[in-house]
């Protein structure tokens, strides 16, 4: 059997007459596990096939091929068993974009234990919060960030000495590892390359994701073996993956978006998955990267996209760029004509949540429409409901809501040890998902916000992304944010905080221009009664905007 077509023994599909696809399901075997019935299967079938391209900032890079990364799996868990990891284990990541995080989750997999992956960027206080509610004990950092050792150890004293694996990669020649971790990289290259398959279930916990979230502490969201195969769905059908092509997700390893773009779906296709190895997105240099490592499909945030347009595209070789996709916010229309005139490639906007895999989505041969999510896959019963629970008809804002009757493949298997939680957002066979839109005639659904972000004014409800989207065709914009602000008249009224270009002062006369911009672009009623001038904006850890915080500064 083909490694190109191996997935179909898992999945059901079905197409319309114009080829896009209508039907989708998962029906894997009870024991199936992503590491053995994938990686090392196609290290079978073809060793040789390329599976993982990674490139640093400094221009080292790194191929692993299907055999190598089943190998290095292999000795990896083998490494971690002798380390005291054993199945059902908790073990957080924290390897950013380094090439080891693939092989060494990979190894989790095999174990039987749980990855749990996280960003370098935590706190000693986020290292307790999550060693305590996840019953965490054990960790993979990397060196390139000594600190981070620092904070775990100091993490792990305040709460009982309770991690008992510590590992670390990437440490330089002769340099000693930090107190407590053992070096990984030595240990790894002292196994060899064979590993006895460890039995577990498909519906045993994979994964534990910590949700980065704007209110509130962090989520933990639960996912099994099976969720790996419905991401075939994510990558296949929305991102467009070419098994002999190169596929570049921007994402770090610590956050979600790194599953969906960077490891199940495209590699249960034998897709090779690039990777760029960066701390800061700076323009020129990744779209150098896309052109000297002739990416064939890229996804990443829409923000990215219009940065790359400002910067300018002439310059770049972008024609192995075969098809482009766009997640984690939004997508402004402006955006999506600029890379149009520039690439000739339509940006495929698809929606979705760490609690799930994709969906909404603009499928491969569906026509996208600028500003618009897309219409439900089918793999969820897709449907916009009132506050009380009822279908809204066309056109009127409400919750985005997944109907499970039919099966909940893909869906997180509940927030750890938090009944209540989960029951708060899923019960009844109904996932609530928090985020409101709109359906038009033609079934597309377009997205207004979060439920906390939208502004009630004198009787409106306001979404703020359009007049986030109109803001930003102002040359002045560099980014924005919109809430509402208390008003003792209206309720709310509609205010904007604004980060402007290098070029560009802030002025009254500056905001009155950005409101007659706005009232122009728009309904006039939804124009910014306040705007205020900011050098930036407050995000959260994974680079989303705190809508939260900027209300708090406005009394609500």
């Amino acid at each position: 059997m083909k490694v190109t077509d191996y997935y179909k023994q898992y999945v059901k599909e079905g197409f319309d007459k114009s080829g896009v696809l209508n039907e989708f399901s998962v029906n894997p075997p009870d024991d199936f596990n992503f590491a053995y019935d994938i990686i090392d299967k196609f290290a079978e079938l073809e060793p040789n096939r390329a599976a993982l391209q990674w490139v640093d900032i400094n221009g080292n890079d790194k191929m692993l091929t299907y055999g190598e990364l089943s190998k290095l799996s292999s000795q990896a868990a083998n490494a971690l068993v002798k380390n005291g990891v054993k199945k059902g284990d908790k073990i957080m990541l924290v390897l950013k974009r380094n090439y080891q995080f693939w092989y060494t989750i990979i190894a989790l997999h095999k174990i039987g234990a749980v990855g749990i992956p996280a960003t370098h960027l935590l706190t000693t206080k986020d290292y307790v919060y999550r060693f305590e509610q996840a019953e965490i004990t054990g960790v993979v950092i990397t060196a390139l960030n000594p600190e981070v050792a620092e904070r775990i150890n100091e993490a792990d004293s305040e709460t009982g000495n309770k991690i008992k694996t510590k590992c670390i990669v990437n440490l330089k020649n002769g340099e000693a590892a930090p107190r407590g971790f053992a070096d990984f990289d030595a240990a790894i290259e002292a196994e060899d390359g064979n590993f006895a398959r460890v039995a577990t279930k498909a519906t045993d916990m994979m994964l534990l994701y910590f949700t980065s979230g704007t209110t509130g502490y962090p989520k933990m969201v639960t996912h099994n073996f099976r969720y790996a195969l419905a991401h075939i769905l994510t990558a296949k059908y929305w991102l467009n993956v070419q098994p002999d092509g190169r596929h570049f997700t921007v994402a770090d390893t610590g956050w979600a978006k790194s599953a969906w773009g960077c490891l199940y779906g495209q590699m249960a296709l034998g897709a090779c998955v690039f990777v760029y190895d960066f701390d800061r997105f700076v323009p020129a240099e990744l779209l150098k990267v896309i052109q000297d490592y002739k990416v064939t499909s890229f996804c990443a945030p829409p923000t990215m996209y219009r940065l790359f347009i400002k910067e300018g595209l002439k310059e770049y070789d972008l024609s192995n760029l075969k098809y482009c996709c766009i997640a984690g916010e939004a997508l402004n229309p402006e955006v999506f004509e600029r890379w149009k005139e520039f690439t000739g490639l339509k940006l495929m906007e698809g929606f979705g949540q760490t609690e799930s895999v994709v969906m909404l989505a603009n499928l491969v041969g569906m026509t996208p429409i600028p500003g618009s999510m897309g219409k439900p896959v089918p793999f969820y019963d897709m449907d916009i409901v009132d506050d009380d629970g009822n279908s809204v008809p066309t056109g009127e804002v409400g919750e985005i809501v997944v109907r499970c009757e039919r099966g909940a493949d893909g869906m997180f298997g509940g927030y750890f040890n938090n009944d209540e939680l989960t029951v708060s957002v899923w019960s009844d066979g109904i996932y609530h998902t928090g985020d409101t839109a709109y359906r038009d005639e033609d079934g597309y659904y377009w997205y207004v916000g979060r439920n906390d972000d939208l502004i009630k004014a004198s009787g409106y409800r306001i979404g703020p992304f359009e007049i986030e989207s109109v803001l930003i065709t102002h040359p002045a914009v560099l980014e924005c944010a919109v809430t509402g602000a208390p008003d003792p008249i209206r309720g709310q009224v509609v205010k904007a905080t604004i980060v402007l270009t290098k070029s560009y002062e802030p002025s009254d006369a500056l905001a009155r221009e950005l409101q007659e911009h706005v009232k122009k672009n728009t309904a006039p009623y939804k124009y910014p009664r306040i705007i205020e001038f900011t050098a930036e904006l407050p995000k959260t850890i994974s680079g989303k905007i705190k809508r939260t915080d900027i209300r708090k500064g406005d009394g609500k």
